[in-house]
């Protein structure tokens, strides 16, 4: 775990485009973030946020320009899985799990990378779904569920390795008003008891407002940070 209040997440001068370069997405993004904060990136849709969420994670490569996250290079394939497996914590605005298998089974998949002992990961798991109130659902399939359900149950498998910082991608996005609200509410709590940085990407103002600052995204530009 980083020292509260050190810079965990950077991004200097930052590009990219698509479509051999006729396609703008970022311009000259910079931004640092402090361990244990929960900073939103807010703007409309295709203003660049999810980009950068994206390049943070190694999901994607600048063009140009510096990236470090826990002190690891994302753009070096080498670092990669290093940051995925013990670093990093991904959730997403559809949640990418796997429907034929359980609650339980879908919450343990990061484990398997790093071979974590059985006993362990089970208790990990049992932790995590008795926090987020999934504890009851562990045998299910993840088809059975609600979407609140399933966008916990993703909550839990980013968190199960213990990262230090998690990217949340419209995390509310797909679901109604009210699952939203308690799935952001749990989102900070979750990172307040266990002190890790979040980088919440959202189009939605009130969730931004929530978070400790936010950085406003429009037309590929970070703006100045309200």
């Amino acid at each position: 775990m980083s020292d509260r209040g050190s810079i965990v997440v950077r991004a200097r001068h930052v590009w990219k485009s698509y479509d051999q370069g006729r396609v703008s997405v970022l311009q000259d993004a910079s931004l640092e973030v402090r361990a244990g904060e929960v900073v939103a990136l807010w703007g409309s849709s295709g203003s660049g946020k999810s980009t950068l969420l994206h390049l943070l994670g190694g999901l994607d490569t600048p063009d140009r320009g510096e990236l470090s996250v826990c002190g690891l290079d994302p753009t070096l394939e080498s670092n990669r899985l290093e940051l995925r497996r013990r670093h990093l914590g991904f959730v997403f605005q559809l949640h990418n799990l796997i429907p034929d298998l359980t609650v339980e089974e879908n919450i343990r998949i990061p484990a398997l990378a790093l071979g974590r002992p059985v006993a362990e990961t089970a208790a990990r798991v049992r932790d995590l779904a008795t926090r987020v109130g999934l504890q009851h659902r562990l045998s299910h399939r993840i088809q059975d569920l609600s979407g609140g359900e399933r966008q916990r149950t993703a909550i839990c498998r980013a968190l199960l390795n213990a990262p230090a910082v998690l990217l949340a991608d419209e995390p509310t996005g797909s679901l109604d008003e009210a699952t939203g609200d308690s799935v952001f509410a749990l989102l900070r709590s979750l990172a307040q008891h266990d002190r890790i940085t979040i980088i919440l990407a959202t189009h939605e103002r009130r969730f931004a407002e929530a978070c400790d600052r936010i950085v406003r995204v429009r037309d590929g530009r970070l703006l100045a940070n309200l």
